[in-house]
C-alpha cells in the first residue's frame, strides 16, 4: 500500500518507518516546514544542540518505548532539574526538600509536611474547584503564589481561577532532597539531538521524504494518489474549521548568541512573577554537559502566545468547552476510512514524547492487525 504521513514530527516518523519496514509498503512524508522532527527539531550553533522549539527533555517508564528509541540514537544521561526565579531569589523544582528550605527554613521532612498542612488549611473541607484551590489544597499558599500562579497564568494566558483544577490535579511534591523533577525509570537526550535521531528513523529505503510541502495545497490530490493518510496536524484545520475553532496556546522564542561560555548555570530556569513577560529561559549547551564552543553559549527566552490561525499551535486547551468540540470532531474522524489522525494536534491531547512514541506503535498495531 501506499502511505502518506503529513507531519514528521515523532507520531509521523515512527509510524513511517514501522510502516516501510513491514513487506513492500511505500510511504511518503510530506512537512510543511524546512526540516524533519517537528517540534523535537534541533539545530547545531557553536556546536551546542539547540532545542529550536522549546526544550525537550525524553523520560519514561515504558521499557519498550525506551528500548524503541535506543535504535536510533545513543542518550545521555541528563537528569531534568530546573530552577524557578521569583523576583531573583531562586527556587528548586519539583517541590522538594531543598524548595521549602529555600521557602520557610524548614530543615526536616516533619517540618516541611507541618508547614505544607499549616498552609492547607484553608482549602480544609473544600472541593477545589479551579487550579488555584486545586494548587493551595495540594501545597498551600506560599508556594502556589510564588511558583505557580504567575507562571501559570502566562503559560496559558488567563487567570488560574478560570482554569480546570486538573490542570495540576497531579504536583510533584518530595520530602526528600532530590531536584531531579521526573520520577521515571528512563530519561535523557539523544547525542547530538533529536533531528539525528528522527533522520534515522526515517532512513529507509521504502521511505521519500518532502519538506516545504503543505498537505492542504493538494488535499484532494492526496487522497486519490494514496491509500491512507495518516495527519499529525491540527484536527479542526483537516475538517476546515466546520465546527468552530479549537483553541490552542502558542509560543514565541527569542534566541541569542551570549560571549560566555556559562550563562545561567542550568538547562531551565523558569521565572514564575507575573511581571517577567517570558516563562523560561533555556540554556541549550547544558542539555549535553558542556559540548560546544567554550567561549560561547545559547540562550532561547520563551513567551507563551495566543494562538490565531496561521500561528504555530504547542498546547491543546483541554477545557470543558474544547474537550466538548474535539469530541465533535473526533466522531468525523471516525468516518474517515482513509485517514489516521495522531499526535498532539490530532487527537487534541498533550502528550510526553513517549507517549507519541507509544500511540504511533499502537497505531501501526492497529492498522496491520489481522
Amino acid at each position: 500500500m501506499n502511505y502518506l504521513v503529513v507531519g514528521s514530527g515523532l507520531f509521523g516518523a515512527v509510524f513511517a518507518r514501522e510502516t516501510a519496514a513491514k513487506g513492500s509498503n511505500k510511504v511518503t512524508v510530506i512537512d510543511k516546514r524546512s526540516h524533519v522532527a517537528g517540534n523535537i527539531y534541533t539545530k547545531e550553533i557553536d556546536g551546542i544542540q539547540v532545542h529550536e522549539y522549546g526544550a525537550h527533555i525524553f523520560h519514561t517508564s515504558n521499557k519498550k518505548v525506551w528500548d524503541y528509541v535506543q535504535q536510533f540514537a545513543k542518550f545521555n544521561r541528563y537528569t531534568n532539574s530546573p530552577i524557578a526565579n521569583y523576583k531573583g531569589q531562586m527556587y528548586n523544582l519539583p517541590f522538594n526538600m531543598n524548595t521549602f528550605n529555600e521557602m520557610w527554613g524548614v530543615r526536616t521532612p516533619q517540618e516541611a509536611l507541618a508547614k505544607i498542612n499549616e498552609q492547607r488549611q484553608e482549602m480544609a473541607g473544600k472541593e477545589p474547584k479551579n487550579l488555584e484551590e486545586q494548587a493551595i489544597f495540594l501545597i498551600g499558599r506560599d508556594i502556589y503564589e510564588k511558583l505557580i500562579k504567575g507562571y501559570t497564568e502566562k503559560q496559558w494566558g488567563r487567570p488560574c481561577t478560570e482554569l480546570p483544577a486538573f490542570i495540576i490535579k497531579r504536583l510533584p511534591v518530595r520530602l526528600i532532597y532530590d531536584n531531579n523533577y521526573f520520577n521515571d525509570d528512563y530519561q535523557g537526550i539523544p547525542i547530538g539531538g533529536y533531528t539525528k535521531m528522527v533522520e534515522k528513523m526515517l532512513d529507509h529505503p521504502n521511505i521519500t521524504v518532502k519538506l516545504n510541502t503543505d498537505f492542504f495545497d493538494n488535499k484532494k490530490e492526496y487522497f486519490k494518489n494514496y491509500d491512507k493518510v495518516i495527519y499529525t496536524g491540527m484536527i479542526d484545520e483537516f475538517f476546515d474549521y466546520k465546527l468552530g475553532e479549537l483553541e490552542y496556546r502558542s509560543l514565541r522564542f527569542e534566541t541569542e548568541e551570549k560571549n560566555v561560555g556559562n550563562y545561567q548555570g542550568n538547562a531551565v530556569i523558569n521565572y514564575t512573577d507575573a511581571e517577567t513577560p517570558y516563562t523560561r529561559i533555556i540554556e541549550h549547551k547544558h542539555f549535553e554537559f558542556g559540548k560546544g564552543d567554550k567561549d560561547k553559549t545559547i540562550i532561547t527566552l520563551e513567551y507563551p502566545a495566543d494562538w490565531h490561525r496561521g500561528d504555530e499551535p504547542y498546547y491543546p486547551v483541554n477545557n470543558d468547552r474544547n474537550n466538548q468540540l474535539y469530541a465533535k470532531y473526533a466522531e468525523l474522524a471516525k468516518k474517515q476510512d482513509k485517514v489516521i489522525f495522531g499526535g498532539r494536534l490530532g487527537q487534541y491531547k498533550y502528550y510526553n514524547m513517549d507517549q507519541v512514541i507509544e500511540a504511533a506503535l499502537k497505531a501501526v498495531r492497529e492498522e496491520f492487525s489481522e
